[in-house]
């Protein structure tokens, strides 16, 4: 009982203490009047540069669209089929028809493709087209009357590194995320998902993580200059380096997956330097790196750049024109080779040892 009352009154005494100093404290003081929030302090313009990024991404936004790759699964008990998320990624509206270009390997063995697009509807997609050598697919879906944006595409052929960079995708399932950087180099080489290199490739510092592949790479102009397709870490996130399929590259090839659903394009065998490295060394046309031995430019008789006996470079032949119109470039010659078919033949004039001359070339499959 003593131990009882004792307990009691130091808990008495405890409490008239706490009571005597917290107002000493000032915290059961009666308000003076009711505090209100800080107020905000005016902000100036946004300055031209964030207007100009502002305006980029409000235009290209409505254009890039989110993938979700699907695959079936049977239940081992209840043999019902389900669907089990396979994987994710970005792409962008190709025209008015409902078509969507995006990375091969973002819908590589999807059983079914889900396109979500900037009004967060959902759409089944199709798969039309798809080129594993370059990493691009092309997808289509029917919005019926629904109005599509097709994005504004640019060229790749007149980049110049340092220029201004802005990337739109969906990294980490995170939709409509931009990240913005400069190209950090250009005429890179990857390898592609068959194995095979990607040349002429954009470098780039934008921030490019999982979720990003197949979303646009686009200029100060808001235009698509390149399709992001890697990036180059150990771990697998954005290491401040990433690549896209330049969009030259993907002009080409597209209008052939949603026509024949693969590349079927008549060409002359041969693989030529890209323009910036022709341009380097002061050639005007096209350079042939390597013939393929069993192609039509080696039977035409066209020459590979090589090395002589003495382990020096020598240049191959340079293209300059096809049936009479100028070659000055890689693009040159695809579009010109572009309005013909296989079986065709063309006449080719090249320069060899300083000296032109022309031979006559049966346009192969390639």
């Amino acid at each position: 009982m003593v131990n009882h009352h004792i307990r009691r009154e130091l808990k008495k005494w405890a409490a008239v203490l706490l009571t005597a100093a917290i107002p000493s404290l000032g915290l059961l003081s009666e308000p003076q009047e009711k505090l209100s929030p800080r107020p905000i302090s005016p902000r100036s313009p946004l300055l031209p540069g964030e207007e100009a990024v502002i305006a980029i991404f409000e235009e290209a936004r409505p254009s890039v669209v989110f993938i979700t790759t699907l695959v079936f699964r049977r239940d081992l008990f209840t043999f019902n089929i389900f669907e089990i998320p396979h994987g994710t990624g970005s792409g962008f509206i190709w025209d008015e028809l409902g078509h969507i270009v995006t990375n091969f390997h973002v819908i590589y063995r999807a059983q079914q493709v889900r396109v979500t697009l900037s009004d967060h509807t959902q759409w089944e997609a199709k798969l039309v087209g798809y080129a594993p050598d370059k990493d691009l697919a092309v997808l289509k879906i029917d919005p019926s009357k629904k109005k599509l944006r097709p994005i504004r595409l640019g060229t790749s052929r007149d980049l110049k590194v340092g220029q201004f960079v802005f990337a739109i995708g969906n990294p980490f399932g995170l939709d409509q995320t931009l990240t913005t950087g400069v190209i950090s180099a250009l005429g890179r080489e990857i390898e592609s998902l068959s194995r095979r290199p990607i040349q002429g490739v954009i470098q780039t510092d934008a921030a490019i993580n999982p979720g990003n592949s197949g979303g646009p790479l686009l200029d100060s102009a808001g235009r698509c200059i390149g399709v992001n397709t890697a990036i180059y870490s150990p771990s697998g996130a954005y290491a401040g380096v990433g690549f896209a399929v330049p969009i030259d590259t993907v002009n080409r090839i597209v209008p052939q997956l949603i026509q024949y659903g693969k590349v079927i394009r008549p060409g002359l065998g041969i693989q030529p330097a890209e323009d910036y490295l022709a341009r380097e060394i002061g050639i005007e046309g096209v350079l042939v790196v390597d013939v393929d031995p069993r192609g039509a430019a080696a039977s035409a008789g066209i020459l590979p750049t090589r090395y002589d006996k003495d382990g020096n470079v020598v240049l191959g032949d340079i293209i300059v024109a096809v049936n009479r119109q100028p070659v000055k470039s890689v693009d040159d010659l695809y579009r010109i080779l572009d309005n013909h078919q296989v079986g065709d033949e063309v006449m080719v004039d090249v320069i060899r040892g300083g000296k032109q001359r022309t031979m006559t070339v049966k346009l192969q499959a390639i």
